[in-house]
């Protein structure tokens, strides 16, 4: 029933209208999806072992490590992290345009590559709620748009499961985790996150999952997860489209 379930949902998805023109969106070909069959199973279905934390990329050492070093050492908030594909090129190209470039219509895609991703984790428990990582009043103001929520509301939809757009509240403007040192980035983000007055009876004794564009050091999602916890959340889970390999 559930795999019947996610062949109606990834119909659903992939048949939206995104107002892409009838071509592949990473290599340019006559493409009837926005995503051609090559690129798809070339830069997102070709993925290495992960760790389930993190989604890191673990080395391939046939040993049957579930979690990689940091984690382990040092364990984030977050329970769980599920990526669709690696931050690197071609794929950062398609974030960019949708971040930078307002192609609104790359979102669905997005939300797609995600469903995929958790459908090849057969063992994955679904998220009670949906939230994404909220944008500061500026940013937002800026952009028009906050990235991470367009690729939560058709997401939310593909996989039947309620999504909380305003769980989140920004106490501030932060600066661009990019552009800043490691060192410099839990400093920008501590404290950065709060749940309105009476928010916490949705979060409470329950599983969130929190939907991002980009997953870099996990630092701006480690301090929403703690956010969560603090609230009563039992575990936060994390829905990536792409995660920035490690250097």
């Amino acid at each position: 029933m559930l795999h019947r379930f996610f062949d109606w949902s990834r119909h659903f998805i992939r048949h939206l209208p995104t107002a892409l023109p009838s071509s592949c969106a990473l290599c340019g070909f006559s493409s009837r999806q926005a995503l051609c069959v090559d690129c798809e199973q070339r830069f997102f279905h070709q993925t290495p072992p992960r760790c389930l934390q993190c989604a890191s990329p673990l080395p391939h050492t046939g040993a049957l490590a579930q979690r990689c070093g940091a984690c382990l050492g040092d364990p984030p908030a977050f329970d769980a992290t599920i990526v669709a594909g690696d931050y690197a090129a071609p794929v950062d190209h398609l974030v960019l345009a949708l971040k930078f470039g307002n192609r609104l219509a790359l979102a669905p895609l997005f939300a797609s590559m995600l469903r995929d991703a958790i459908l090849r984790e057969p063992a994955f428990a679904m998220p009670a709620l949906l939230t994404a990582v909220p944008l500061g009043e500026k940013r937002l103001s800026e952009r028009g748009f906050n990235q991470a929520l367009e690729i939560a509301k058709p997401l939310a939809q593909a996989i039947a499961i309620p999504l909380a757009p305003q769980l989140l509240e920004r106490t501030r403007d932060t600066l661009m985790q990019s552009m800043l040192h490691p060192a410099e980035r839990h400093r920008n983000m501590r404290h950065a996150f709060v749940l309105p007055a009476n928010a916490d009876v949705l979060v409470r004794g329950r599983h969130v999952g929190v939907v991002d564009d980009v997953m870099t050091t996990g630092v701006t999602l480690n301090e929403i997860a703690a956010t969560l916890k603090r609230h009563g959340a039992v575990r936060v889970t994390n829905l990536v489209f792409a995660r920035t390999p490690p250097k």
